[in-house]
């Protein structure tokens, strides 16, 4: 039995546009009616765009689709489904850290609501930390700016990480720096590298908090104020910087906000528990 085009088009449920498509790439030869100018499939047609859909339906494009379909020799579709293979295997590696990230960062802002203005103790995160912006000074060097476009490329896999120095934490001034960090599960799949000025910060006792700041260039070491409060009243020793993430930006009151989470470290004394790092990892 001979079919038109659109026969074929609803028979496969596909459009006629890209039927055409296939028929110009030579993957279907259809004949010319005695009587007119139609053009008429039959069955074996039908059998190769069922080959078609079979490979488009792999995630081929339909260029190479139609190469596959029509243009290929037993090694040459067994070398494309290897390379097909080992695409769709790092795309699942790709969706399984996407996964693994939104689940870390849907965990990081439900902390907002309960941790806001309070200090608890824990295992800080370990991670890299690249700090390339003072206060809201740009490096302007060349092989800084590289490294910074290398770690925006490694988004959203990176968290926007300040460090305070303890000395501006006890001055209160408004001196800090900003920068990218990573965690340590991120760094291994990556495979980034540790050099300087990125370096690798270990776990380590310290206060978790999270504050939060509204409006352009409001963002100041100030709003630790209740977490140094805290360590005096609790008689604990600081022991180094003030390090932390942006968790997340959003409007409040008609004001662009900031939440943000940061560990201080202090020394380990008797009597302190400490929360296992997992919990705040991100």
């Amino acid at each position: 039995m001979k079919y038109k085009i659109g026969d074929v088009a609803k028979i496969l449920g596909i459009s006629p546009d890209l039927l055409r498509y296939y028929q110009k790439k030579g993957v279907v030869t259809p004949t010319t009616g005695e009587n007119n100018n139609y053009r008429y499939y039959d069955a074996w047609d039908i059998n190769f765009l069922i080959d078609c859909l079979w490979f488009k339906n792999f995630g081929f494009g339909i260029e190479q689709t139609a190469k596959l379909v029509s243009d290929s020799s037993y090694d040459d579709v067994l070398a494309d489904m290897h390379a097909r293979v080992e695409e769709i295997t790092q795309s699942i590696r790709r969706e399984q850290m996407l996964l693994e990230r939104s689940e870390q960062y849907f965990s990081a802002m439900g902390r907002v609501r309960t941790m806001l203005e309070k200090c608890d103790l824990v295992y800080s995160p370990e991670f890299y930390l690249y700090l390339n912006r003072h206060n809201s000074d740009y490096e302007n060097i060349a092989e800084r700016q590289e490294l910074s476009h290398q770690w925006l490329q490694y988004m959203p896999f990176v968290n926007r990480s300040f460090e305070i120095e303890l000395k501006d934490l006890e001055d209160r001034t408004d001196n800090y720096a900003w920068g990218y960090s990573m965690g340590m599960d991120f760094v291994e799949k990556l495979g980034v590298p540790l050099e300087p000025p990125v370096t690798h910060l270990r776990s380590e006792p310290s206060v978790h908090a999270i504050f939060k700041s509204s409006g352009k260039d409001e963002f100041s070491p100030k709003h630790m104020k209740f977490v140094m409060d805290y360590v005096r009243e609790n008689g604990l020793t600081v022991t180094g910087n003030a390090r932390g993430n942006l968790v997340c930006s959003v409007m409040e009151e008609g004001r662009l906000t900031g939440y943000f989470e940061v560990w201080l470290p202090i020394e380990p004394k008797e009597g302190l528990v400490f929360a296992h790092p997992e919990r705040f990892h991100d």
